[in-house]
């Protein structure tokens, strides 16, 4: 099963420091139909004004990735931590038993554009950390490639993000080509289209908007010009 759920159709907020969509259920936004899939929670595209951001606040028991797509965003934590990620960065928190932080775009010009990825935890109550990571440029260019993983093991050998989660996260920056993945039917996949536009079969996905993918055995991308997206492997 392919289901498209088109950008339009995202929750949409506008405080002026900040505008936002959201694809799932999140603050004042409320479809009954769209809670999350799987452990995927929430994908918020957000564009932070300069030097605004969120004051201080608390999570736990969450994995949050937050994936820079323009400008730099920047935080400090209440484990001591401060950093700024731009784009070709991601940033991975896992709340755990309870983290409290601030981000903020301190830039004097330049708005921040980024997605914020919550993945619901195989387990609660885990240590609180963040750790920023470098993406592999290489790795993501003309294909899918593994950016997060629930595999603590995979992540330390590829320095990538770790989750706790048996979920896998790709980024693929994709131009004039075609692209084959096959699939697990048991498990469950959602493709956000960051950037750009492809052709799902016959279908036309554009920027922000996504594929959600149950029961199926290969996904074949098409691109004619440019897109980035992101790929979500997730149990079922």
């Amino acid at each position: 099963m392919f289901q498209i759920r088109k950008s339009g159709e995202r929750g949409y907020a506008n405080h002026g420091w900040l505008e936002s969509y959201h694809s799932f259920s999140f603050s004042s936004y409320y479809d009954p139909k769209h809670m999350g899939f799987g452990p995927l929670r929430v994908i918020n595209e957000d564009w932070v004004q300069p030097q605004t951001g969120f004051g201080t606040h608390g999570h736990r028991d969450m994995e949050i990735i937050t994936y820079m797509l323009g400008g730099e965003l920047s935080h400090k934590d209440s484990l001591g931590g401060g950093s700024a990620i731009k784009p070709n960065q991601i940033q991975r928190m896992s709340a755990g038993t309870g983290i409290r932080h601030s981000e903020m775009n301190a830039h004097k010009t330049d708005v921040a554009h980024l997605l914020q990825i919550w993945i619901e935890p195989s387990v609660n109550g885990v240590d609180p950390g963040y750790k920023d990571h470098d993406l592999d440029v290489a790795t993501i260019t003309g294909q899918l490639g593994l950016i997060v993983t629930g595999d603590r093991a995979e992540a330390e050998a590829k320095k990538i993000a770790f989750i706790h989660q048996d979920a896998r996260m790709y980024a693929g920056r994709l131009s004039k080509q075609s692209l084959h993945r096959e699939l697990d039917p048991a498990r469950k996949g959602y493709l956000h289209v960051a950037k750009g536009s492809l052709n799902v079969g016959n279908v036309l996905l554009q920027t922000g908007d996504a594929l959600l993918i149950e029961g199926e055995r290969e996904l074949n991308l098409d691109v004619s010009e440019q897109a980035e997206v992101l790929f979500f492997d997730l149990p079922a």
